[in-house]
């Protein structure tokens, strides 16, 4: 049975108990990344030409803002790919992302390196435990994390849109829904975001592709995919998302 209760027609399922202890039919996840793209929202809007207001409907997740736009060039559009996930940020804000972002560009660097050009899935699970330490993966996006400054969920949107395959995006709502699935010897969070995709891995490869069949404009790449998934599963917008997407798949 479907997490929204339908009975499931796809073959596969994800299993990902970060998200919860049901087993996702993959019906179902392609329908919530489906809605997380194409759901739209009502808002009232008001203008000096129309100052009695009308009703518009705009996204209701930050897809297009953020999964189908070209990678920044500097600074300044890491800053506004942050704020298209989580808000818009104030002057002070503003600044305490942009020098977070060149605080951790030279441990950004030593990830990439230390990876050797290998998707975060395909690292061996010993980058990402404490016996391992130090100058592990792990253990550099744990010093990613905590040098990110105030923003910390700004600063990895933008990370994780520059390396799609490497840096996992996390805001404080997963974040803390990981915590709970470390193992003992783990460097991080992130070791369960490996942990999850390594064991999926032949149903996060049938996910992808499908994603890239329904969706023009953007070929997220299954860490994305999990960041989506856990979101919306973790901020009770699952049942929207789904609902939204079923009738577009």
């Amino acid at each position: 049975m479907a997490r929204d209760g339908h009975d499931d027609h796809d073959d596969g399922v994800l299993v990902l108990p970060s998200t919860g202890p049901d087993p996702i039919p993959l019906a179902d996840a392609l329908a919530a990344v489906t809605g997380y793209a194409l759901a739209r929202r009502p808002l009232r809007f008001r203008s000096p030409g129309v100052p009695d207001g009308r009703w518009v409907r705009v996204p209701a997740y930050g897809w297009s803002r953020f999964d189908t736009v070209a990678a920044s060039t500097g600074p300044d559009g890491d800053v506004l790919l942050g704020e298209a996930l989580h808000g818009r940020l104030d002057r002070d804000g503003w600044q305490d992302v942009h020098d977070a972002l060149a605080r951790v560009a030279p441990l950004v660097d030593d990830v990439r390196r230390r990876a050797a050009g290998r998707a975060l899935w395909t690292l061996p699970a010993e980058e990402f435990s404490v016996l391992e330490e130090p100058g592990t993966v792990g253990a550099l996006l744990r010093e990613v994390a905590a040098v990110a400054g105030r923003h910390p969920a700004h600063v990895l949107a933008a990370l994780q849109h520059r390396h799609p395959e490497l840096i996992p995006h996390l805001a404080r709502s997963t974040r803390r829904t990981l915590l709970p699935h470390l193992e003992e010897g783990d460097s991080g969070v992130e070791a369960v975001v490996r942990r999850e995709l390594v064991a999926n891995d032949a149903a996060f490869a049938v996910l992808e592709r499908r994603v890239a069949d329904r969706l023009e404009g953007a070929r997220p790449t299954r860490l994305r995919l999990h960041d989506i998934l856990l979101w919306l599963a973790t901020t009770l917008r699952w049942p929207h998302a789904v609902r939204a997407g079923a009738d577009e798949v």
